[in-house]
């Protein structure tokens, strides 16, 4: 059976790319059979690429985003994913807005995955600048996610 995961943040240009691309790599390298996306809950990036401090940082340590293009989490994205992460509170208030009625899609932070980091959300490194952080933590959860899966 292939998993089907979103990751989902504020605008879909650094937390929610660099946790697709980096989970989707991780979890092939695990033999993980995975279908993934990414999306935002604001409409601001639509169709642009992952910040460019946010891509060269993930290409530092191997991970290539840049076939990747922002678009705005919708509520059809309940019935097609398995699963939805969202970066922080904020976001996951945001996608519980527009669950459908009866929809059981589970909805998780992602550092859920990763609870010895200590972290109860990704930081958005738009604002913070720290991209190092942000991929510690996605690189974290990821492995954790993929425990999970496996």
């Amino acid at each position: 059976m292939t998993a089907r995961v979103l990751f989902v943040c504020l605008g879909n240009i650094c937390r929610s790319p660099s946790a697709e691309g980096v989970f989707r790599a991780l979890a092939a390298d695990a033999g993980l059979n995975v279908e993934t996306d990414s999306a935002g809950t604001s409409d601001w990036h639509v169709g642009s690429p992952p910040y460019g401090p946010m891509q060269k940082a993930a290409k530092e340590r191997g991970f290539d985003l840049s076939d990747l293009r922002a678009r705005q989490f919708t509520a059809r994205d309940f019935d097609a994913f398995d699963l939805i992460i969202g970066m922080d509170a904020s976001n996951l208030e945001n996608i519980e807005r527009l669950r459908p009625a009866g929809s059981q899609t589970p909805v998780q932070i992602f550092t859920d995955f990763a609870p010895e980091t200590g972290m109860d959300h990704v930081p958005d490194p738009y604002y913070t600048r720290d991209f190092d952080q942000t991929l510690d933590l996605v690189q974290a959860s990821s492995l954790g996610l993929i425990a999970r899966l496996s």
